[in-house]
């Protein structure tokens, strides 16, 4: 079992950028794909972007190609996200997730706390 605790979620106005942080517990984090969620008020979970064990193969949700770039640290067990010119539709908790494949990944419902990320106009 990984146990997963998100951070750098905050304030921002548009145009802005923040990275969000997750780190994870458990020996075997290398050997996950790793992922990054997002829930708006009264929508559903919405997939943002998807890194293989490897980290050489990443994936990412139309609306957020070229503004958002996932990557892993497998020294501090920890997976990133960097957002840059961030949009208010960009407003959402967002979640890490973890599992066995990127295909698995994407039917992932364990979420944990989640941070808070809200882009001013």
């Amino acid at each position: 079992q990984v146990q997963l605790v998100e951070s750098g979620g905050g304030l921002v106005t548009a145009g802005g950028s923040l990275r969000l942080s997750c780190a994870a517990s458990g020996r075997t984090f290398s050997s996950y794909a790793m992922g990054w969620f997002r829930q708006a008020p009264g929508r559903e979970h919405e997939f943002v972007a998807a890194i293989d064990w490897s980290g050489d193969n990443t994936y990412y949700e139309d609306s957020v190609k070229g503004r958002f770039t996932i990557s892993r640290d497998g020294a501090k067990n920890t997976v990133y996200l960097q957002m840059n010119s961030l949009k208010p539709g960009d407003t959402a908790v967002y979640y890490c997730a973890y599992s066995d494949t990127i295909a698995t990944l994407l039917v992932y419902n364990d979420w944990g706390q989640g941070t808070q990320v809200t882009v001013s106009s």
